[in-house]
């Protein structure tokens, strides 16, 4: 089991690596592959953090596993090599990875601790998702579990659990029960934060390697910031 940070070089922060697999904090505000604004991708980061370390000549592979959202911040695996990429995709797919989130929200939920389920659609053309009560053309079911971890003076800090991993779903099922995530203007809170944050953070993961076959289990520090110091 590792909790070990073992670098921060170039603002990268690896949170375990081995021969197979290596797992970052990243930062909100960094995108996990290239997309349309052409910025450079945290993919890309961690490709030549691997380069550079092991002095290796041409390019170095390296597979996404899964995403975050822009604005979030925390735990990101990626794959070091095309023989564990499948492996880990179908630790995602069945489930066996699992994913605690922290939430930073302004409203207490009506529920100390609760199961939210939903059907979710997508409108591409705001990059949106939507929540709805029962199925409909094109929705896919959401799950979450959430509970109260922490009063703060102004906020809720919120623990959840995912049991789908849909298009903003942490986000907009948060939002359809009145608790939009603190900074999160896209999905119903007041204001932003000044760096364009939202207060969502993958905060652990834990699973069973799928190469050694020993327990993996990784925490990510929480960002610098007056609120999600509170939250400690």
């Amino acid at each position: 089991m590792s909790k070990k940070i073992l670098s921060n070089k170039n603002n990268l922060q690896v949170l375990y690596e081995d021969n197979h697999i290596i797992i970052v904090n990243k930062r909100a505000g960094d995108i996990v592959q290239g997309d349309k604004t052409g910025d450079t991708p945290l993919s890309d980061v961690v490709k030549a953090y691997i380069k550079n370390k092991y002095n290796k000549p041409g390019n170095v592979y390296l597979g996404t596993v899964h995403r975050l959202d822009r604005p979030t911040s925390g735990i990101v695996i990626f794959a070091k090599t095309s023989k564990v990429l499948p492996r880990l995709n179908k630790l995602f797919l069945s489930k066996a990875i699992k994913k605690t989130y922290w939430a930073v929200v302004k409203q207490h939920p009506l529920k100390q601790e609760d199961t939210l389920i939903h059907w979710l659609k997508k409108n591409p053309k705001n990059n949106k998702s939507y929540t709805h009560s029962k199925e409909i053309k094109d929705s896919k079911k959401a799950i979450l579990h959430y509970k109260t971890i922490k009063k703060l003076d102004n906020y809720i800090l919120l623990e959840i659990h995912l049991e789908t991993g849909r298009h903003h779903q942490i986000r907009t099922q948060l939002a359809s029960i009145g608790c939009p995530i603190k900074g999160d203007l896209k999905y119903g809170f007041d204001r932003s934060n000044k760096d364009a944050s939202i207060h969502l953070h993958a905060r652990h993961i834990e699973f069973t390697h799928p190469v050694k076959k020993e327990q993996i289990s990784v925490i990510a520090p929480l960002p610098e910031d007056v609120i999600w110091n509170a939250c400690l």
